[in-house]
């Protein structure tokens, strides 16, 4: 309001100055002194007093919406904040059911796996290198996590493994990174190998699955699992299935290409094997 008073303050002095112009003219009027000048006034007064009616009205329909202006930005100020709130509420009902779905796989996990000793962790930060497949956790070694503890989802999805361990932090690579191999089998045929991550195959979000012992037999759609050689990992965790077949160059190599069960880009949550019994 201050500041539509400065920009039209001369405006208003005119009108006040109408204003009082009219009044002396209505005055000198009403007195029978001069007919003269009473005549003057009278054809003077009748358009001063429609262009004061017409400032008046205008100045009743600006303080109009002016108010209505100020109560409208109010209005819609508070609907604002109402629709936070509700799309707060909403987001906070949606992870409370995405984490009772994750407790309840979790159990099932622990029944079938009770040798495994289990931390849970939320994901706080994604790598931003093009050269590596990893993220941080908010747990580390004041919770018990180790450097190699395998990393899996609440399903028992090979997510990777832990590669670097802080107090209160540490950072898993994903089974994808190029750094990462894990000792595997078919389901189908039990034929073993290795996956593996390959640049090429980590910018698709795939890995590989190689080094298949003499005679081996894949084919599309086959389910590949952890071996459990070496001692890293369980064995039987899903690690993902062969979606293509193919051959090294210029050899007669076969090598999987196998798409991971977990979905990396849908990761908020994750759960490390502190600790297994380790099948002979």
């Amino acid at each position: 309001m201050k500041e539509y008073l400065k920009k039209n303050g001369i405006r208003m002095g005119i009108v006040v100055f109408a204003v009082a112009l009219l009044i002396g003219l209505g005055r000198v009027a009403r007195s029978d002194e001069i007919s003269l000048f009473q005549n003057v006034t009278g054809i003077v007064r009748a358009p001063l007093q429609k262009v004061l009616g017409s400032v008046v009205n205008w100045m009743d329909t600006m303080y109009g919406f002016i108010f209505e202006y100020d109560s409208l930005v109010a209005e819609n100020e508070s609907l604002r904040t109402q629709l936070a709130d509700a799309q707060e509420s909403a987001r906070d009902g949606i992870e409370a059911s995405e984490e009772n779905v994750r407790l309840r796989r979790l159990l099932n996990l622990r029944e079938a796996h009770a040798d495994y000793v289990l931390e849970s962790s939320k994901i706080v930060l994604w790598s931003s290198s093009n050269w590596a497949s990893a993220f941080t956790i908010s747990k580390g070694a004041s919770s018990g996590i180790e450097f190699g503890d395998p990393v899996i989802t609440e399903y028992g999805a090979v997510v990777g493994q832990v590669t670097e361990v802080g107090e209160t932090w540490a950072t898993v690579s994903t089974l994808i990174d190029v750094d990462m191999s894990l000792g595997a089998y078919v389901g189908s045929s039990g034929s073993s190998g290795m996956v593996i991550g390959e640049f090429g195959f980590m910018r698709e979000k795939l890995a590989k699955l190689t080094f298949l012992a003499d005679g081996a037999q894949i084919f599309m759609g086959d389910e590949v699992l952890t071996s459990g050689s070496g001692g890293a990992f369980p064995a039987g965790l899903i690690i993902g299935t062969i979606t293509n077949v193919q051959t090294e160059e210029g050899g007669q190599i076969e090598y999987g290409v196998v798409q991971p069960q977990v979905d990396l880009d849908s990761l908020v949550q994750v759960f490390i094997i502190k600790d297994f019994e380790v099948v002979e």
